[in-house]
């Protein structure tokens, strides 16, 4: 093994060969990694009637145990995103998924609900890595050109959990007790962490440098090899701290990241809202019990399921099979823009090429959203509320889809802190909304509720329509992002 001679002529600076560039593995292995990182991010339980009982508290502590976990999602990416930076990707991600499979057990025997609580917040931030780093991982795997399928997998999976944790805990909570969620979840989590050792290569490029300098080091015995990471300026403590404002100069001074992490974090709040929502408009109105209210989240997904469908037309512009309904026939119109506008640039497009499917999701969302309002009266049949809900669902994966994509391409070389940034907002944001959805339904009932944060969400739809046009102005004028 030898080091390649690099453009400034230095024999012993380690530089980037074919051989060990990720974007060359094997197509199947590239998807595999993707798939098996998306699926580390599925995990969502939810137990608030089973909490309640077993600890004597009010459903609005219970609550809590929804909204720590999220609190420690949204933080974790603050720490764990930068240090993917530093270390890598890989060891971010097992060290998290062990934590996380440890301390969920005080989870499952909690004594009280304060350890309780406690353990969900840690276990949430334990598990938070995938929320930030897998969109490192996919960034690093796939070029821009070939980057939308598995970053359309990996926008989708971090919300398919939450539409099916209530589908599986209603019918575990239902039937068991709801300590045998969080026993189900240990199950996943132990599979998931041996997919990740065994199937999950590092994809970092300055680590595998440092990882092949280091290598080089002790074959040759000559210690005059090194990589760029090596001679990284300052101590540890202070790149971890550099790397842990970034996210925050990012949302401070780069006005597109702002805006666009606003409008993903409404979005995302809106749906962990939909938890108390949707048993209030099903069982206090319609009368389901709570596995029926459950599979009421199935039009969320189905929206999403949907969407994902028709990612081949995004890719290539061209109609299939499937072209059957006004929104897929849309699609292909669109498309067809994405198509021309992708050939515009001979196939090497800029970041603001994506903003195409955020236009979509920005016009769903609302749509849905008010649908969903003004058929929840008692009179209205409960199928229709579910039906409603399929364009909000197909419009969330359009709206994190796009603006994901666009974080990790338009920011490549900080992808990591720019979707920090995205998650610490928009979880935050998740893990406020559920505290007040009781009290603001209470007060303005289900169709005033539901209006109001269609009208919320529609407010916040020209955004994509404005970067398509001037974000590549406003990228120029950045100090973060890629030119």
């Amino acid at each position: 093994m030898s080091a390649s001679q690099n453009a400034e002529g230095d024999p012993y600076l380690v530089v980037l060969e074919p051989k060990d560039n990720p974007q060359n593995m094997s197509l199947f292995r590239r998807w595999l990694a993707v798939l098996i990182i998306s699926s580390a991010s599925l995990c969502a339980a939810f137990t608030e009637q089973g909490v309640a009982q077993t600890f004597h508290v009010s459903h609005e502590v219970t609550i809590l145990g929804i909204s720590l976990f999220v609190a420690g999602l949204g933080s974790g990416p603050l720490l764990v995103g930068p240090l993917s930076e530093v270390y890598g990707r890989n060891v971010v991600y097992q060290i998290s998924y062990v934590l996380f499979f440890i301390f969920t057990f005080p989870v499952v025997f909690a004594p009280n609900i304060a350890v309780f609580l406690v353990f969900r917040l840690i276990t949430g931030f334990c598990g938070s890595a995938f929320l930030s780093v897998a969109g490192g991982s996919v960034s690093d795997m796939f070029l821009n050109s070939s980057i939308a399928s598995p970053m359309a997998v990996y926008t989708i999976s971090p919300f398919i959990g939450p539409v099916a944790g209530p589908l599986i805990a209603g019918f575990i909570n239902q039937h068991l007790y709801w300590e045998w969620t969080y026993r189900v979840q240990l199950c996943w989590i132990f599979v998931e962490f041996l997919m990740l050792a065994i199937f999950v290569p590092e994809t970092y490029v300055p680590v595998i440098l440092k990882k092949k300098a280091r290598r080089l080091r002790e074959s040759t015995e000559d210690p005059k090899f090194y990589a760029p990471l090596d001679r990284r300026e300052g101590t540890l403590t202070s790149a971890i701290l550099i790397s842990c404002y970034k996210p925050f100069q990012l949302l401070l001074f780069d006005r597109m990241v702002l805006f666009l992490d606003s409008w993903n974090a409404l979005i995302l709040g809106i749906l962990y809202l939909a938890f108390q929502a949707f048993p209030i408009i099903f069982e206090d109105i319609h009368g389901f019990h709570m596995q029926t209210t459950g599979l009421a989240f199935i039009g969320i997904g189905l929206g999403m399921l949907s969407a994902i469908s028709t990612q081949p037309l995004w890719n290539r512009g061209v109609p299939f099979s499937l072209v059957f309904n006004i929104k897929l026939i849309l699609m292909v119109l669109i498309s067809r823009l994405y198509a021309r506008e992708t050939a515009r640039y001979n196939g090497d497009p800029p970041p603001e090429i994506w903003l195409i499917m955020g236009q979509v999701g920005a016009i769903l969302v609302p749509v849905g959203l008010f649908w969903l309002a003004f058929t929840t009266y008692p009179q209205v049949h409960w199928i229709a509320p579910v039906i409603a809900s399929v364009p909000f669902g197909s419009g969330i994966y359009f709206v994190f889809t796009s603006t994901f994509t666009y974080l990790v391409t338009a920011y490549r070389p900080i992808a990591a802190s720019a979707m920090a940034s995205n998650s610490a907002l928009r979880l935050a944001f998740a893990a406020a909304f559920p505290l007040f959805a009781e009290a603001m339904y209470d007060r303005l009932g289900t169709v005033g509720a539901t209006a109001l944060l269609a009208g919320l969400s529609t407010t916040m739809a020209p955004l994509p329509f404005i970067f398509y046009r001037i974000g590549a102005r406003l990228r120029k004028n950045s100090r973060f992002a890629a030119h």
